[in-house]
């Protein structure tokens, strides 16, 4: 299972939806390389992006929500591993064991 490298949250561009008119070609280029976001009278109110933006950002979200439910399954199996008792008390007997499990020990 591969971890995917930690990023810090980036500003996202912000205009104001009057800038459409004024900015066209400046929020055109931004969007096809990242989330726009356009606000009416002060609200948040829009998202603008190029398809390939959008697609990068949905296999962006997938890949995260699984990464998410993977390191759950691992909490609810270590969890039930310590009910059951099968714990290790210290890192010496948790190396002997895996030692024992590679046929080494």
């Amino acid at each position: 299972m591969s971890v995917p490298a930690y990023e810090a949250p980036r500003a996202t561009p912000i205009y104001s939806f009057a800038a459409l008119k004024t900015k066209q070609r400046e929020i055109k280029d931004r969007a096809a390389e990242e989330v726009v976001h356009i606000t009416e009278n002060g609200n948040a109110a829009y998202i603008f992006c190029s398809e390939d933006v959008l697609a990068q950002e949905k296999a962006r979200a997938v890949e995260e929500a699984l990464y998410e439910r993977r390191v759950m399954e691992v909490l609810e199996r270590g969890e039930a591993d310590f009910a059951a008792g099968r714990v290790f008390h210290g890192v010496a007997e948790a190396r002997a064991e895996v030692e024992k499990r590679l046929g080494r020990g």
